[in-house]
């Protein structure tokens, strides 16, 4: 048993500590104005300093890249004009990556003597400068999958209860995801988005995890239910890169995260909460994915279940 323990916490380290510990640029998209030429002679600079961390594109004029980063294409950029260099950042799209940009601004002010301008493009609201809020989002968000699940299979055990949990799953998604965008964006402060999309966001991502989880259940009884929770609540968790952003994470790592439920609803819920929607498209993909995934996982295991008791039926004489 000692050993078993030892064993579930050492993974529970690696499985948090390997995204940690690797985090920083990973093709990071960052734009400069000027001709390409000046965008190819920035990414040879910045591969030496970190090999593969940078994807430089060049614009024509200053808001062309700030238009390029509202659309999410860069993450940031920086645009020389006289004695000054201006580094554009979004904090909103991830702290560590804003932070990476502005110390590269930082550092090529340094080497031409001119004077740094910093602009914030899209940063968090001024009640929750730093993005506590959605940070702090990121396991409520999971466990808003998991209670229902929980709760659904013991209040409606048995095959006769399966429809009931789906429907009361996804009652449970709406009514929480409402909630918790309610406490986000006017409790908090942290998000300034459209509330009804922000809130119906919240509350696919939670019928993402929910329904799959019922589905599991459903085929596999408790094993099944808790290997789910399992590999979302420290896989998924783990590499969602809600506090980071995707980007901050190296590339393999970053495209699990944002095909599996908790990466897709951070993804999600920055783009309402921040950017209008933009970059919105991909989760949702996701997030309706996994949801009718889990549907059919419950469609599938009524149907088995029906059938099982038909043939017990025949097989009792009259």
């Amino acid at each position: 048993m000692v050993a078993v323990l030892t064993g579930v916490l050492s993974a529970m380290l690696v499985v948090f500590g390997l995204p940690a510990v690797n985090g920083g640029p990973h093709h990071l998209p960052v734009g400069v104005v000027g001709p390409p030429a000046a965008a190819d002679a920035l990414g040879k600079q910045l591969d030496e300093r970190r090999p593969d961390g940078w994807e430089v594109t060049s614009y024509p004029d200053a808001e062309a890249l700030i238009g390029a980063i509202h659309a999410r294409d860069v993450m940031g950029g920086f645009a020389p004009g006289g004695e000054k260099l201006t580094v554009y950042t979004a904090t909103a799209a991830g702290n560590p990556s804003s932070a990476a940009i502005s110390g590269i601004g930082k550092a090529l002010a340094e080497q031409q003597g001119v004077e740094v301008t910093p602009r914030n493009v899209v940063p968090f609201p001024e009640d929750d400068p730093n993005g506590a809020g959605l940070t702090a989002a990121a396991l409520p968000m999971i466990i808003g999958g998991v209670l229902p699940a929980v709760a659904m299979v013991r209040l409606f055990p048995g095959h006769t209860g399966l429809r009931l949990r789906v429907a009361g799953a996804v009652l449970f998604a709406l009514a929480a995801g409402f909630a918790l965008a309610a406490i986000i964006q006017f409790g908090f402060g942290s998000v300034d988005g459209t509330y009804g999309t922000t809130a119906l966001g919240l509350s696919l991502g939670m019928a993402a995890l929910t329904l799959p989880f019922l589905g599991l259940e459903s085929l596999f009884g408790f094993p099944g239910l808790g290997a789910g929770i399992v590999v979302m609540m420290f896989v998924g968790n783990s590499l969602s890169g809600l506090a980071t952003g995707a980007h901050w994470l190296p590339d393999g790592w970053a495209t699990l995260g944002q095909l599996m439920p908790p990466g897709a609803s951070g993804s999600l819920l920055r783009a309402n909460g921040f950017f209008d929607g933009t970059g919105a498209a991909g989760p949702v993909a996701v997030l309706a994915a996994w949801s009718v995934a889990g549907l059919l996982l419950n469609l599938y295991a009524d149907r088995r279940r029906s059938g099982q008791a038909a043939g017990e039926g025949q097989a009792v004489p009259g």
